[in-house]
């Protein structure tokens, strides 16, 4: 009988293994500054669609 390689599960139906990673080289962006970007963008498309 075959043995199993590595350990690892094979792939199943194309979905990927996410691993998070702790890399102190990535760029770290927290939450409230991606909700507070995005709702000052929705605000200024906003005012420009009234006003425009």
């Amino acid at each position: 009988m075959a043995k199993k390689q590595g350990g690892r599960l094979l792939s199943s139906a194309g979905l990927v293994n996410y691993y998070e990673s702790e890399d102190r080289r990535a760029v770290h962006i927290s939450p409230f500054f991606v909700i507070a970007v995005a709702s000052g963008v929705g605000v200024l498309v906003f005012l420009l669609n009234s006003f425009f």
